[in-house]
């Protein structure tokens, strides 16, 4: 488990999901290199792979909530290239009984550092688009990553 500290606070980061995805040539510019807006498409796919999609479609339809990106922070330090098969890295944190913060790295393969992170904070809302708390039976879903977190979701 990976802890940090951000604002004199210490955070419990879940475990580390991954995700492969493979660049083709409708995802780059002209020289061969991902045009920049497709990294958070990359993220967001990965997100969607941690919640789950049959998930994501239940809350949705039987309880009216979704999540929204409320704030991200991406840095681009190497390029991605076509053909690559690139792991995405997930982790995130609960800050509010309303929003989890995703922490996500692109490696390039055989890559000694991350080519992009991004910090992204996502908010639970309504179908009014209203700030909602999450749900128990989605907190419970999430809280799976957390087995061996300290920190306890029913705290929120």
């Amino acid at each position: 488990m990976h802890k940090t500290v951000q604002s004199g606070k210490e955070l419990n980061y879940s475990s580390t999901f991954h995700f492969p995805v493979q660049i083709y040539y409708e995802d780059t510019d002209f020289s061969g290199v991902v045009y920049h807006p497709n990294f958070l498409k990359y993220f967001e796919r990965a997100r969607e792979h941690v919640i789950g999609a049959k998930t994501l479609a239940r809350l949705w339809d039987e309880q009216g909530l979704g999540f929204a990106v409320y704030r991200s922070d991406m840095l681009c330090h190497d390029g991605v290239e076509f053909a690559d098969i690139i792991d995405i890295r997930t982790r995130f944190y609960f800050e509010s009984k309303y929003r989890t913060v995703w922490h996500q790295e692109i490696w390039r393969p055989n890559a000694k550092k991350p080519a992009v992170t991004a910090n992204i904070e996502m908010v639970c809302m309504n179908k009014a688009r209203q700030l909602t708390p999450m749900s128990a039976d989605l907190l419970a879903h999430l809280s799976q990553s957390f087995a061996e977190s300290h920190q306890s979701v029913s705290s929120l």
